[in-house]
């Protein structure tokens, strides 16, 4: 088990107990292997894979499932979610989402199946979404943020950044193909929504073997704001100021800006990004 202290406003924590019963009441022991610190989590994931073990649950939202990726991608270890984070947009992607943290604790356990996932160019993976620019201030403003509670944080605290929104000029190059853009913000997914129910990427398939990009811009701030409610339906896709491109490969230059991967700071560009099919070994129930 990998839980997140502060997941969902310490919804992780509280959910724990019930995903320890659930393994126990199936005839396993648990053990806890979570960490004082995102990197120390992530460290223990590699080191609980390299000693052999089968299945790794973790509890809480896409930060806490981006540490646990760290460890199981590329390997045989099995790979569960408890979705009991903010946003929970990877749950959403699997069959996962609204579910108890019982019937969620029982699939992880369940059956598996092959998910994509992207490995970055500094020895770090994503399974859900890499973004920048807009996405990264609205993201850092709502981690900050104690209401309201749930996935409508990203909304509000998309409205109260909204007067700070900039442009930068970007490359964006997909399998050897070379956009330059003035974008307010992108987004790199594996699955289709971002920010708790936004989706971006809609065509988006954690198991298609591509990756999906969404730039945005240039846009004036009243474009984006009437942009901002056709998202969680992907009614954006189409507009002029909207760019969709996939591939296996994606590359991102241009000015130098913050990188959040599932939710979890990444550094910042130039990076690259190759989609690696069946990455992971993922839990799903069904």
């Amino acid at each position: 088990m990998l839980v997140s202290p502060h997941g969902g406003r310490g919804r992780a924590a509280a959910a724990a107990p019930v995903v320890r019963r659930v393994i126990e009441q199936a005839g396993h022991t648990p053990v806890d292997i979570s960490g004082d610190s995102a990197e120390a989590s992530a460290e223990a994931a590699r080191a609980v894979v390299a000693t052999g073990a089968e299945r790794l649950i973790a509890v809480g939202g896409d930060g806490t499932l981006h540490l646990a990726v760290q460890g199981v991608a590329g390997s045989g270890t099995a790979l569960g979610l408890v979705p009991a984070g903010t946003g929970n947009d990877f749950a959403r992607a699997v069959g996962l989402f609204g579910l108890s943290p019982e019937e969620a604790a029982a699939a992880a356990l369940g059956p598996t199946r092959p998910v994509d996932a992207i490995r970055t160019d500094r020895a770090r993976w994503v399974i859900l979404s890499m973004t920048g620019g807009f996405s990264v201030d609205v993201n850092v403003r709502a981690d900050r943020m104690s209401f309201p509670k749930g996935p409508s944080r990203y909304t509000v605290a998309t409205l109260l950044t909204m007067p700070g929104l900039r442009h930068r000029e970007l490359v964006v190059t997909v399998d050897g193909q070379r956009s330059e853009l003035r974008s307010a913000l992108f987004a790199v997914n594996n699955a289709s929504t971002f920010g708790g129910g936004m989706a971006i990427c809609p065509d988006a398939d954690i198991a298609d073997g591509l990756i999906d990009v969404c730039a945005v811009g240039p846009a004036s701030r009243t474009t984006m704001l009437r942009l901002l409610p056709k998202v969680f339906e992907g009614g954006h896709v189409g507009h002029r100021h909207v760019h969709m491109m996939q591939g296996r490969s994606v590359t991102i230059e241009g000015e130098p800006m913050d990188l959040v991967g599932d939710g979890e700071p990444i550094g910042a560009t130039p990076i690259t990004l190759e989609v690696v099919p069946g990455a992971v070994n993922f839990a799903a129930g069904g």
